[in-house]
């Protein structure tokens, strides 16, 4: 679940390709078989570099594969930075619950109560927060060629901008009758959280989240086209040649996918976000909570259980240069935190990326 801008591997791709789910008697995850499976995907041209984070009751242990920059020999940073694409929609959905726990926004009422005039009247919170509003989603307007889309990659956009490009089409269905994946839902989101705590977004987020969790590697960068820190380079081809995707203007993706992070920072918030941490128990009910019309999407959180029966939670992230899995079972003692970076002569990733979700969940 990404912005859509590069082939990604998704959280509902990803769960897609465990129909032939391998469960075995030995329950616990195997190191090496992970280790294995990362080193095909990067000698496969299925990712450039690679890094993951694997929790299994008590054992714990970070993995790494291929290089963090195309013509170097260094090694992906364990500890490296990486843009987290669709996972800001997780982050933003509980500041949204939090917020409805605290009685300042109602999740069936409409979103024109709080910001009149700015999409279909009908459409509620919850639906926004679902992907159930029928909004055309924004992304599939911008460039697909990646020789396009560097004509644009250090541009500002306003987040009415973003939503403007989908408000500009019909609905994709009435509202709540279907199930489809909207960036615009949360660019949306993003605007009702600054409408009700009267601050920009990020620093909602960073006040009910970021600091009280000390998430110190985790931000919300804005218009800064650097990732800071130690991180790996993502890359795509243009005419034919290697270009480095890694510097872009965020502003893209805004409250749908902005964010940069960890596997360290992510795997405490999954932790906190799974225990009740950080929402009160009728929201936290109301997060992993589906529907006949969205059966494996809560709000901000897709749920599903795998073939081998194993239930996960989580998101998906894509953006140009970086792929992203957060997944945990609902009691945290199976969790997967990876991060992927883009190759300029991509592989098929589907085969090693089971591996590794069977390996750690099944």
């Amino acid at each position: 679940m990404g912005i859509r801008l590069v082939a990604t591997v998704t959280t509902a791709s990803l769960l897609a390709l465990t129909t032939a789910g391998v469960a075995s008697a030995d329950t616990s995850a195997d190191r090496k078989v992970i280790q294995q499976a990362m080193d095909q995907l990067t000698t496969s041209g299925g990712a450039l570099g690679l890094q993951a984070r694997v929790t299994d009751g008590r054992q714990r242990f970070t993995a790494r594969s291929g290089k963090a920059e195309l013509d170097s020999d260094r090694p992906v940073p364990l500890d490296g930075r990486f843009r987290v694409g669709s996972i800001t929609k997780t982050f933003v959905s509980t500041v949204v619950l939090q917020l409805a726990g605290e009685g300042k926004v109602d999740l069936d009422a409409p979103v024109e109560n709080y910001l009149p005039g700015l999409i279909d009247k009908q459409i509620t919170v919850r639906q926004i927060l679902q992907h159930t509003s029928g909004l055309y989603n924004y992304t599939n307007d911008l460039p697909r060629d990646p020789a396009e889309f560097e004509k644009i990659r250090f541009k500002h956009w306003e987040p009415k901008e973003l939503v403007a490009m989908a408000t500009s089409k019909p609905l994709d269905f009435p509202p709540g009758t279907k199930w489809n994946y909207s960036n615009t839902n949360y660019i949306v989101a993003g605007l009702l959280v600054e409408k009700l705590t009267g601050k920009p977004y990020e620093k909602a987020v960073e006040q009910r989240i970021l600091k009280p969790l000390r998430l110190n590697d985790t931000e919300v960068p804005g218009d800064n086209p650097n990732i800071k820190g130690p991180h790996a380079h993502g890359y795509w081809a243009v005419n034919g040649k290697p270009s480095d995707i890694t510097r872009i203007n965020p502003s893209v993706a805004w409250a749908a996918g902005e964010m940069t992070s960890t596997t360290r920072d992510l795997d405490t918030f999954i932790v906190a976000l799974s225990t009740g941490k950080l929402l009160k128990p009728a929201q936290q009910k109301e997060i992993s909570k589906t529907t006949d019309v969205s059966p494996n999407y809560g709000l901000g959180l897709g749920v599903q259980t795998l073939p081998c029966g194993t239930k996960v939670w989580g998101h998906g992230g894509g953006i140009p240069g970086y792929s992203t899995e957060l997944l945990s079972t609902p009691d945290t003692k199976k969790r997967l935190e990876l991060s992927a970076t883009s190759s300029p002569t991509p592989g098929d990733p589907s085969e090693p990326y089971t591996k590794i979700l069977n390996e750690v969940f099944c």
